[in-house]
């Protein structure tokens, strides 16, 4: 059985007012793909988990965590992570995470929460 985790910032901790997110961004958006998202990836016949973290501690933990529980093929990081300047530091801390607690999983790179599963696609095809 095919498993994906999707990393993602929690959408309830994002500061909208971030000239560099697409205007008209809120959680109840961000949360609407993310469910998309889960279906996407339930349809292709795979096990998808979300993790949703806190820019903090805490929220390295919930990762840690996550990835010391289950052998995932294929971890998806959310372009909320990447994409905006101020987010440097939690993405690299997702990544190095990633890469320490689960070294043979995939690693992949949506661009909104609906082609994740598109993502992990991609990366799986190419192992």
């Amino acid at each position: 059985m095919t498993r994906i985790l999707f990393v993602g910032q929690k959408p309830e901790t994002v500061d909208f007012t971030d000239p560099s997110l697409p205007p008209g961004f809120d959680a109840e958006k961000i949360n609407a793909g993310i469910a998309i998202a889960v279906e996407q990836i339930k349809a292709r016949g795979w096990v998808g988990e979300t993790c949703m973290i806190t820019p903090d501690g805490a929220g390295r933990a919930m990762l840690e965590k996550a990835l010391r529980a289950v052998a995932y093929d294929c971890v998806v990081i959310g372009g909320g992570l990447r994409l905006p300047p101020k987010s440097l530091l939690l993405f690299e801390m997702v990544a190095n995470v990633v890469h320490r607690a689960a070294p043979g999983a995939a690693i992949a790179f949506n661009t909104k929460p609906e082609n994740t599963a598109e993502a992990a696609a991609r990366q799986l095809e190419a192992a």
